[in-house]
Formats: structure tokens, C-alpha cells, sequence
């Protein structure tokens, strides 16, 4: 494959434009996904924060569910920030009735975590493997991580133990949005992933 990593954001609902221009402010190129067609096109997948429930009845409505399985289980890198993280996880806890996830991550994920009326709250966390520089995080009615299974490891935690970032081979997931505070660390991890991936393909 020549030039950059091509790389997709799931463009169904949510923050899809930061993403976009965060991963091209990267060096990736960058496609907006709302097609199998167009998932097929790419080598790696964001799946950005929104509403979780909304997510997953459009992606069923537009015939994407099963691809994005597919491909998950297939080794397509694949970040999820916040409702994507929710949407990788194989359980959601306190979903709405019926609501589904593409799944792929072993972990259990609660929506709404902190409180529907804390509309957001930031803080800094540490998370080694992306280096000494603290993280700047931001949640957003944010998610959490209830349980992991053997093969997640764990990259980051608040300072009560809540579980805010995980990551299971070429799968990564988030509750909060670096995308907004301009932080850059978790989407590059996330390129490399994808690189990674082409390279092994």
C-alpha cells in the first residue's frame, strides 16, 4: 500500500469532524463511512462519540452491523472514543431495551456512568504507555469499564479505580475525547495499529 494510512471514521452520528481532522492532522488520510462499501475501503475504523443506542439502530438501518463485526473479527484496528467504546464492548450494562453493540472487546461496559445530570467533568490521568505527560481528559455523560477479561489490558484508571481506557490487541477503546482537548497520543497509538495492520496483511 502506498502513501498514508487510509483510516475511517464511522460517520453515522457524533463527533465525527474532530476526529477527522485530528487523524489528518496525523498524516492519515481520512474517509467518512456510512457503507459497507466504504468500510471495506479502509484499514482501520473510529467509531466516534454520540449516542450509543442511536449508533447501533443506525448501523443497523444502514446494513453496517454486520459488516463492522465482521471486520472486527477479521483483526481491523479499530478505536472507539466514549459511545464507540461502548459500542466494542461484548456486554453493555444499563443499555436501552434491544440495544446491541458491534462487540470484540472482552470487556463490560456501563453507559451513563457518572450521573446523567454531571453533564461533563475533565481531569488528568496517567497512562504509561503513552508516556510521563499526563493525559488531559474530558468526559462527556461518559461510560465506564465494569469488567475486563483476560486478553484487555488496562491503560488507564481515575483515581478511584474506575476503568476509563482499555485496549485488547488492535482495539482500543476510551471513555472520555481526546479529540476535543487536542490531545493527539491515543489517535497516533491508533495509526499505529493501523500500519502495523497493513503491513501484516
Amino acid at each position: 500500500m502506498a502513501g498514508n494510512p487510509r483510516v475511517g471514521v464511522l460517520a453515522l452520528q457524533g463527533d465525527v469532524r474532530e476526529h477527522a481532522a485530528l487523524l489528518r492532522g496525523l498524516g492519515a488520510e481520512v474517509a467518512l463511512v456510512r457503507r459497507p462499501e466504504e468500510l471495506a475501503a479502509v484499514d482501520g475504523l473510529v467509531i466516534p462519540g454520540g449516542e450509543s443506542s442511536v449508533i447501533d439502530k443506525l448501523s443497523r438501518a444502514f446494513g453496517m452491523q454486520q459488516p463492522i463485526r465482521a471486520a472486527i473479527a477479521a483483526g481491523l484496528p479499530v478505536y472507539g472514543t466514549c459511545a464507540g467504546l461502548i459500542l466494542l464492548a461484548d456486554e453493555v450494562l444499563d443499555g436501552i431495551e434491544g440495544q446491541q453493540s458491534f462487540g470484540g472487546m472482552d470487556i463490560a461496559v456501563r453507559r451513563n456512568a457518572f450521573g446523567r445530570q454531571t453533564e461533563s467533568f475533565e481531569t488528568e490521568l496517567d497512562v504509561p504507555v503513552l508516556g510521563q505527560q499526563p493525559v488531559r481528559a474530558t468526559f462527556i455523560r461518559a461510560p465506564i469499564v465494569e469488567r475486563t477479561g483476560a486478553p484487555v489490558d488496562v491503560l488507564a484508571t481515575l483515581p478511584d479505580g474506575g476503568i476509563v481506557a482499555v485496549e485488547q490487541g488492535r482495539l482500543l477503546g476510551t471513555s472520555f475525547h481526546p479529540e476535543v482537548d487536542g490531545e493527539t497520543r491515543f489517535h497516533a497509538r491508533f495509526l499505529a495499529h493501523v500500519s502495523d495492520h497493513v503491513r501484516s496483511a
